[in-house]
């Protein structure tokens, strides 16, 4: 208390799935489950990348990449999901919510320049194959995934700080599952207008951009698949690149949903339910997208298990 009638926000309390109190201990399994799955499947990709000297190509040093990015990425807030859901506490400090939604938002923004560069290095493996060794060389690989996980960095600690710096001062009761932007803002009392319009323009640039370069690059794949001479080439390249697009629409597309649906059609549960999916149903999926359809993958898994 800093006075009688003052209250300063110290925690804020996650309700998550407070409204089905007797369905936590089969949610509890649920998401156990999920988390596993996105380990076990995320790690058994980097390690088959890892082993077999055929998969290392440029492609796959991103797909292992990505596929550690996924790992933290769910490490952010499941594991918190999981303790909520069996302590039954809920309670989260305003500190650790801040780190929360810091690393929520930068390594999101890293997923979606890394999927910007995994759409390049396809571009230039179809469109420009000859001189595909020199340009994807090692040294541009590093740069371009070391690029991918850091230039977002300042901008988001700068939200985040613009964010966490607003005056919580009433309900701290935060209608989600992890910290996330929206149902924090709720919360502030005030005008908080200027830190939307911020946290918005900033979520547009960096799913825009990333995007306009994906389409870019797969349009130019597509022309020129279709002007190549056999069928065989142009099923094999397609093969190629349809685990990458089904990643890449199921990632932006619930992203895009809970981040540019407009305020009037906000509806609390739906943006729940596509939150949830973006942050742990989706990185649990894609090592089955990019291994059930990859059949250099499989065959280093069939290798692995023989052994």
């Amino acid at each position: 208390m800093a006075g009688d009638n003052l209250t300063i926000v110290v925690e804020f309390i996650l309700l998550g799935f407070s409204e089905v109190p007797s369905l936590q201990g089969f949610l509890f399994c649920i998401f156990l489950i999920i988390y596993l799955g996105v380990l076990i499947g995320n790690g058994l990709l980097i390690v088959i990348i890892k082993m077999d000297p055929a998969l290392q190509t440029p492609m796959y040093f991103f797909l292992g990449n990505f596929s550690f990015l996924e790992i933290c990425y769910t490490s952010v807030t499941l594991p918190r999901m999981l303790a909520d859901l069996w302590t039954q506490k809920r309670t989260i400090s305003f500190l650790a919510c801040a780190v929360q939604f810091c690393f929520l938002y930068m390594l999101g923004m890293a997923e979606c320049l890394l999927l910007a560069v995994m759409a390049y290095d396809r571009y230039v493996a179809i469109c420009k194959p000859l001189y595909y060794p020199l340009i994807m060389n090692q040294k541009l690989c590093v740069q371009l995934v070391v690029a991918s996980w850091v230039i977002g960095v300042p901008v988001i600690i700068g939200e985040t700080y613009q964010t966490f710096c607003l005056n919580f001062c009433g309900p701290n009761k935060l209608d989600h599952f992890f910290c996330d932007v929206a149902p924090i803002l709720k919360l502030v009392c005030g005008d908080s207008y200027i830190t939307e319009v911020s946290v918005q323009l900033s979520a547009f640039a960096y799913l825009l951009i990333p995007s306009l370069l994906i389409l870019t690059s797969y349009v130019k794949i597509i022309i020129t698949i279709l002007n190549l001479p056999s069928s065989s080439g142009r099923t094999k390249a397609f093969s190629t690149c349809s685990s990458h697009l089904v990643v890449v629409g199921l990632f932006y597309g619930s992203g895009s949903i809970v981040y540019f649906q407009p305020k009037s059609s906000y509806s609390r549960g739906s943006l729940k339910v596509f939150s949830l999916f973006y942050a742990t149903v989706t990185p649990m999926v894609n090592p089955l997208v990019y291994s059930l359809r990859n059949k250099d993958v499989i065959a280093v898994l069939k290798k692995l298990l023989h052994k």
